[in-house]
């Protein structure tokens, strides 16, 4: 089984006024295969950080990534969209959805952008919509879904594009405990089913122990 992400001596530090906060202190860290991965950690432990760094959404202050072989430090931007519209996915605390697009549009909007045709994508997208549980809420607008249903149109979204890792961020942090378990177990079935990579943060011990490793953070340090 073959590494799709590996850091090195990730360092990140940020200016406040005249103090600088270390809040990655040397990281490595690595992801096979379709194996699912949970980073765990208290509010202001570097997790989400060190997330925005692998996803090459930041940049660290020393270090290196490299996913699926290629190091995000020394992409071009170009290459680095076309990476993010077909390599790898991001979904956020927040559903992050367009809010005057409908769920299928939402879902169908990465590949459109990537110049797919609407004949092209229409029968996976239906599938996609359905499997999650969507397929009668294809016309409806982000206003009208429930905040499970929000949540999954944006793993609908980000699966749209048959990515090989996808990166979450709190994917339950703005949902109740049952919406929750249910997107738990809804991500454990994708991983299963497409052997997709799925590397997530959370402050939930419930909710990594999902997760077939659990990676433990503090004070910017992998414990």
């Amino acid at each position: 089984m073959k590494n799709v992400l590996t850091a090195q001596n990730v360092k990140k530090s940020f200016l406040s006024g005249d103090v600088q906060t270390q809040v990655l202190r040397g990281v490595d860290f690595c992801v096979d295969e379709g194996e699912f991965v949970a980073i765990l950690g208290e509010s202001g432990s570097g997790k989400s950080t060190l997330l925005y760094i692998l996803a090459g959404i930041d940049k660290p202050d020393e270090g290196d990534v490299k996913l699926l072989g290629e190091s995000l430090l020394t992409l071009s931007d170009e290459r680095l969209a076309a990476m993010r519209r077909r390599d790898f996915s991001f979904v956020y605390q927040f559903d992050n959805l367009v809010p005057n697009l409908t769920v299928y549009e939402n879902v169908s909007l990465p590949l459109l952008l990537d110049g797919k045709k609407e004949g092209e994508i229409k029968d996976k997208l239906l599938e996609i919509l359905e499997y999650l549980g969507l397929g009668e809420r294809l016309s409806s607008y982000p206003r009208q879904l429930s905040g499970g249903e929000q949540q999954r149109c944006a793993i609908a979204r980000a699966l749209a594009t048959s990515p090989k890792v996808i990166f979450l961020d709190e994917p339950t942090g703005s949902l109740d405990k049952e919406r929750g378990r249910q997107v738990m177990e809804l991500l454990i079935d994708i991983n299963k089913r497409t052997n997709v990579a799925l590397i997530m943060v959370t402050h939930s011990e419930a909710h990594a122990a999902y997760a077939d490793r659990i990676v433990r953070m503090e004070d910017g340090k992998i414990i």
